[in-house]
């Protein structure tokens, strides 16, 4: 088994990202420059969080034009797992491996701070070990976290089991006063419709240690790294 971890120019968490699967997971991992193509060997690749290069213009907008999202494209089709983290679920939305968009907050303000969130879906390769009961507590920091859809992509995700987290009270209900950004219907992370592919707002690989305030995060690295292992199997 071996990750990636794609680094723009200006990515500040991939090296975040880099330590939970190296030291939580205890699996190889590469990171990945953005100028790469070849993502051969490996069987999971994380678009971590942070900034890319052009996100004045909007976030993700160049680099969804990067030569390894082509790839990452390609590597999504032949049902291996991409992970996009806050600015990397910008990035996979603007690349069209996600849909929908991510806009600015509805206040108009950075925000950092941990927030609750539940799971919607608990059967994807992402959440299936995390206990469906268990309200996470994983911190978000963003200005473009706002998820916006049109009606129908929005039925579509609610029919087809796509929305994977909400942003949720500390007793697990969804509320408007628990939507940090304005998200629409509280959405903080979607998959596509094959489950191989997840973004998601808030940062858990900030959330893996106690000493950092929380470590519910680590569930969901474990959920993909159980998941590889029994594809292996």
């Amino acid at each position: 088994m071996k990750f990636g971890v794609v680094v723009f120019p200006g990515s500040n968490c991939d090296h975040d990202a880099y330590h939970v699967v190296s030291k939580h997971l205890g699996q190889p991992v590469d990171f990945i420059w953005h100028k790469e193509t070849d993502l051969s060997g490996y069987d999971a690749i994380i678009v971590p969080g942070g900034f890319s290069y052009g996100d004045y213009l909007r976030a993700g907008a160049l680099a969804r034009f990067s030569p390894v999202m082509q790839a990452i494209k390609q590597f999504a089709a032949e049902g291996k797992f991409v992970f996009g983290i806050c600015n990397g679920f910008q990035i996979l939305c603007e690349a069209g491996l996600l849909p929908g968009a991510l806009m600015r907050n509805a206040g108009l303000h950075f925000i950092c701070r941990h927030v609750t969130l539940k799971v919607e879906n608990g059967s994807t390769p992402f959440t299936c070990e995390v206990d469906p009961d268990k309200v996470l507590s994983i911190p978000i920091a963003h200005a473009e976290g706002n998820y916006t859809c049109d009606d129908e992509t929005y039925h579509r995700l609610e029919e087809n089991g796509q929305i994977v987290f909400r942003y949720c009270d500390a007793d697990g209900s969804v509320t408007p006063e628990s939507n940090p950004n304005g998200a629409r219907g509280n959405i903080a992370g979607i998959c596509n419709e094959n489950r191989n592919v997840l973004g998601m707002m808030p940062h858990p690989e900030r959330a893996c240690e106690d000493l950092l305030g929380s470590s519910d995060g680590r569930e969901v690295f474990l959920s993909l790294n159980r998941t590889i292992e029994r594809l292996a199997a």
